[in-house]
């Protein structure tokens, strides 16, 4: 009888030790995390991580006066979501329970801002397929980039940073795929669909007194904008092509946007004065649209990456895209789909969207 008794007592007592060693574990964790010390540690941990989320979150109150470091910001959000993991490692290296805790706030803002674009909105199909890519002007192979596009099967496709020597390749690779083009400066348009009222878009590329002295003819050499009616089934389509100034970063200016932001302001002045009420602007605008500088462009328009892209779509610079500065932005149509198509001889990669009426 003895016997048995333990045996029946080791036999039931087997999961009760088991059920006691995780209470105990829980609460030896417990009373960790009551105790002062983990969240005494870190304090400037913690204050990084609220900074980084309330960076993230008031990014737009961020001045430009200085570096133009507000634009900065907004053209780099995305990637500030880099800095979590590094800051996590570093809480949990030294323990601190306050620095963990703390970087929900970033998390939170960063899934706020961006978690929807990390979900495929995509549908297929789009009455209309467009496509556009800076080519480059130093692109060493622009009849392969022709053909290449061309096999996209765009029903418009737009080109930047045309150069003279290249303009002419690129009308007779892409004249079998598209009967219509328009070719206004370093900007062009090739279509599947008839074209009117074909012209270019003052921009301000010219700025100053002088600007008003230069001939039409000259001006036109180095237009970055054009405007065309596409004929379509459904009516009139206007079309935007745009190539806006650069931006850059240096010691001495910081971000550096100034014929970029002026190009932006021009430019949505005129999709605010464009009759049609669809309206496709098409173009490497050297920004992101979370950037300021595109507020008149971009309270107009939807950016189709944003509405039904998949992932964040960056396209530049070619070898490891960490920005996406080509953009395709739609009034009065509607967004199915947004891609980047494979990289050409360009350090640009084209991007892609179909859409519908």
């Amino acid at each position: 009888m003895a016997q048995a008794d333990v045996a029946e007592t080791d036999q039931g007592g087997a999961p009760d030790r088991g059920a006691g060693t995780w209470r105990d574990g829980v609460r030896r964790a417990a009373r960790r995390a009551s105790r002062p010390e983990p969240w005494r540690r870190g304090p400037v941990l913690a204050a990084l991580a609220l900074l980084l989320g309330l960076v993230m979150l008031l990014h737009a109150e961020i001045p430009n006066r200085i570096g133009n470091l507000g634009s900065l910001v907004e053209t780099i959000l995305p990637w500030l979501g880099l800095f979590v993991p590094v800051l996590l490692a570093l809480a949990l290296w030294r323990r601190s329970a306050s620095a963990t805790v703390a970087l929900l706030v970033p998390v939170a803002v960063w899934l706020g801002l961006f978690g929807g674009l990390l979900a495929d909105k995509s549908h297929p199909g789009g009455d209309l397929t467009v496509a556009s890519q800076n080519v480059g002007a130093d692109n060493p192979d622009p009849a392969g980039t022709a053909r290449d596009l061309a096999a996209a099967g765009a029903n418009l496709l737009a080109l930047e940073e045309l150069t003279p020597q290249a303009k002419g390749v690129y009308e007779k690779e892409l004249a079998k795929a598209y009967p219509y083009h328009t070719a206004q400066g370093t900007v062009g348009l090739w279509s599947k669909l008839p074209l009117s009222d074909v012209r270019p878009v003052e921009i301000e590329t010219d700025y100053g007194p002088l600007a008003a002295t230069k001939p039409a003819d000259v001006k036109l050499a180095y237009n970055r904008a054009l405007r065309a009616t596409v004929a379509t089934d459904h009516g009139p389509l206007a079309v935007y092509v745009a190539h806006l100034g650069s931006a850059r970063v240096n010691p001495r200016a910081g971000f550096w946007t100034v014929s970029r932001d002026r190009n932006a302001q021009a430019l949505g002045r005129a999709i605010a004065a464009e009759p049609n009420r669809r309206v496709v602007l098409l173009g490497d605008l050297n920004g992101t649209t979370d950037d300021r500088a595109f507020d008149g462009i971009t309270s107009q328009m939807r950016s189709v990456q944003d509405v039904a892209g998949d992932g964040f779509g960056f396209s530049w610079p070619t070898e490891f895209p960490m920005v996406r500065i080509d953009q395709i932005l739609v009034r009065g149509m509607k967004p199915e789909n947004s891609r980047v198509l494979p990289a050409t001889g360009s350090d640009h990669r084209p991007v892609a969207a179909g859409i519908d009426w």
